[in-house]
């Protein structure tokens, strides 16, 4: 290990001093005191000297060079002085230097990130502002069309009364989702995980979403034959989301006339992994990264157009992890998305 640089120049000063005291002591002692020293008196002088200089000079150099350099910590730990509590502090310039490198890459690091959140932050009140405001407006809008005497007029009022309903469904819609949201950030959603029918699962949901898949031409299909059970473990209710969830968006998302496939992988003995592949329009690579965030949107124009929440991606994120599952996304822009996620397998004898 490297000696403190410290260390070196109080035993090198130390030396020095004693050399010179040495020598000073024997010269007057023999030519102006005409004392006559012994090796012993000059060996205990040389003991002493160094060690009182060494000992002098180390404590003086950590006191000095502790003064500087804890306003140098203070100077630089203003942010978090936590940091600075968990080690103690050096007088080694180099480590000290390193440490310093070190700590300020940290703080830029932690800056950047909560620059970054902070314009997430705002970013997702505005949006939040934005989803809620558009049915607001529309539901008042009608409303106050009504009771400015439209409402005596029947085809009218039904008409509007109808539209309004709509918007009030879209943000029960909102809330709805955000209030699964916030009891999946929380851990507050107790999950039923149960085993199940992967295959009958899917199926069902094939079912559930066959008129809105015809209304784009948009075929829902396996990606082959399952004539088996294919039996996971999770929250069947949940799960069942997470499928609604992702096949909506590719029936919003996908080609006309196009082509929704799932398919369901062995990953090992414990895990499947189930897979929901579109030939639509596809993400752009840009865009992959926060897809997953609540209210984001690839394309605001035609997103708000489809309708929607603008959670259910967030909501699918949360499901899985909830499962302490993962989720994947790979997308080709102008060809197709494929998202998936895996689930525990029940094991078969």
């Amino acid at each position: 290990m490297k000696i403190k640089k410290t260390y070196s120049f109080a035993f090198w000063t130390s030396v020095y001093i004693t050399v010179f005291t040495s020598l000073a002591l024997v010269f007057l002692a023999y030519f102006f005191l005409d004392i006559s020293l012994n090796f012993t008196y000059i060996l205990l002088n040389v003991s002493v000297v160094f060690t009182v200089t060494f000992l002098i000079t180390q404590f003086r150099l950590e006191r000095f060079i502790f003064q500087r350099i804890k306003k140098i910590y203070d100077s630089v730990s203003i942010l978090d002085t936590s940091d600075f509590n968990k080690t103690p502090i050096t007088t080694d310039i180099d480590t000290l230097s390193r440490d310093v490198q070190t700590f300020a890459k940290n703080k830029q690091q932690q800056i950047k990130n909560l620059n970054l959140r902070e314009g997430y932050r705002r970013e997702f009140l505005g949006n939040i502002s934005h989803e809620l405001k558009t049915p607001l407006f529309t539901v008042q809008g009608y409303l106050l069309t009504l009771s400015d005497g439209a409402i005596n007029n029947k085809k009218i009022s039904k008409k509007y009364l109808k539209r309004a309903n709509k918007g009030v469904e879209r943000l029960i819609a909102i809330v709805k989702d955000l209030d699964l949201i916030s009891k999946l950030e929380s851990a507050d959603l107790n999950l039923n995980k149960e085993p199940f029918d992967m295959v009958e699962l899917i199926q069902n949901v094939f079912e559930l979403l066959e008129m809105k898949a015809k209304k784009r031409n948009i075929s829902l299909i396996f990606n082959k034959n399952y004539l088996f059970p294919i039996m996971a473990i999770g929250d069947e209710e949940r799960i069942e989301q997470v499928l609604i969830n992702l096949l909506v968006n590719s029936i919003k998302y996908g080609k006309i006339v196009g082509t929704t496939t799932v398919s369901i992988e062995s990953l090992n003995k414990n895990k499947v992994l189930v897979k929901v592949s579109d030939n639509g329009e596809g993400i752009e690579a840009k865009n992959l990264p926060r897809i997953f965030e609540r209210f984001y949107r690839v394309d605001q124009s035609r997103s708000r157009e489809q309708g929607g929440s603008g959670l259910g991606l967030a909501i699918v994120k949360h499901i899985i992890e909830a499962h302490d599952e993962a989720i994947f996304v790979e997308s080709e822009f102008k060809k197709g998305s494929t998202f998936s996620f895996t689930l525990e397998k029940l094991e078969q004898l």
